[in-house]
């Protein structure tokens, strides 16, 4: 019987284990299948707090996991299928172990909805792909890009990156946004930004060094193929929360994401189970929003066992 575990090794989980850690609950952490979480992917982070030159990502999270590891937490790798929380004992079930626990922080994440067309994961991770313009934007001072998708985000993606880029444009399948009015009406009138409707991409194309060069684009009703020459490609058609392995044992939104209706931002509608991070933040999706749910969580758990009657 644990006292509290938590599921993922990313920002939000990690930062979890180094509180309930330092709090002597001795958390366990089952990593998940990407241990580290997205940021192991990033070849640099230049926006986390702490380090002016930027770090390496995984560098990030291998001294995140080193911090949690020196006060105590353990770590197994494995995957959750299923869970059963009503009850004071809050069972997880992988395809071979059964864990139980007094209390569980969900901390899996979210992955970027992708394209599956050739080039993009060639090309991911500082060689010109990503899913972040609050993250990667910087990198493309004075660049051409390009924003697939047409919702808000893919608007909001692609008025921020024209703080950094000499154009923007925007890919969009259909012959209009399907974000909001406003949103898109920013878009459409916004002098860095060139929107292409009707068009889809078919293949981000690299140069001799392995970075992005180009992206191939074929015009949805004629079928007409072209390429546009850009330095960066910034995919925002959503993300997919990683909570499938939930099922109907907490209340989710429409997307999957996890909800919670507590001013703390981390309790879920079962007592005893918390959230952080991506799973639950459609909105910010940030490693250091991430690592601010995680700490508020260990606090609540630490809180909330301590309030439990002792049982013998």
């Amino acid at each position: 019987m644990e006292n509290v575990i938590i599921l993922g090794t990313g920002c939000a989980g990690l930062t979890a284990a180094i509180y309930t850690a330092r709090a002597n609950l001795e958390p366990l952490i089952i990593e998940g299948s990407q241990p580290g979480g997205q940021l192991t992917t990033t070849s640099e982070v230049e926006n986390f707090p702490g380090f002016p030159e930027g770090i390496d990502g995984f560098m990030l999270m291998d001294n995140m996991r080193k911090q949690a590891t020196r006060f105590g937490t353990k770590f197994v790798n494995d995957t959750i299928e299923s869970v059963e929380l009503k009850g004071d004992i809050k069972v997880l079930k992988s395809a071979g172990k059964t864990y139980e626990t007094k209390s569980l922080i969900i901390a899996t994440g979210a992955r970027p909805r992708l394209l599956g067309i050739p080039g993009e994961k060639e090309m991911w991770g500082g060689k010109g792909v990503t899913t972040c313009a609050t993250c990667d934007g910087a990198f493309y001072r004075n660049m051409d890009v390009i924003v697939v998708g047409g919702g808000d985000s893919a608007c909001e993606e692609a008025l921020f990156l024209t703080r950094f880029c000499s154009k923007v444009t925007m890919l969009v399948r259909r012959d209009e946004f399907r974000a909001s009015k406003i949103m898109g009406d920013r878009a459409i009138a916004h002098e860095k930004i060139d929107v292409r409707w009707n068009t889809a991409p078919l293949e981000v194309l690299a140069d001799d060094t392995g970075n992005m060069r180009a992206v191939k684009i074929q015009e949805t009703q004629t079928g007409a193929e072209s390429e546009i020459e850009a330095k960066g490609f910034f995919i925002a058609i959503g993300h997919i929360p990683n909570t499938s392995f939930v099922g109907d044992a907490l209340k989710t939104d429409s997307d999957g994401y996890i909800v919670s209706d507590h001013a703390s931002g981390v309790h879920t509608d079962i007592e005893g189970v918390y959230v952080a991070g991506d799973c639950s933040d459609h909105v910010y999706r940030q490693a250091i929003t991430a690592a601010g749910m995680g700490c508020r969580s260990a606090i609540e758990v630490e809180r909330w066992l301590a309030e439990q009657p002792i049982t013998a």
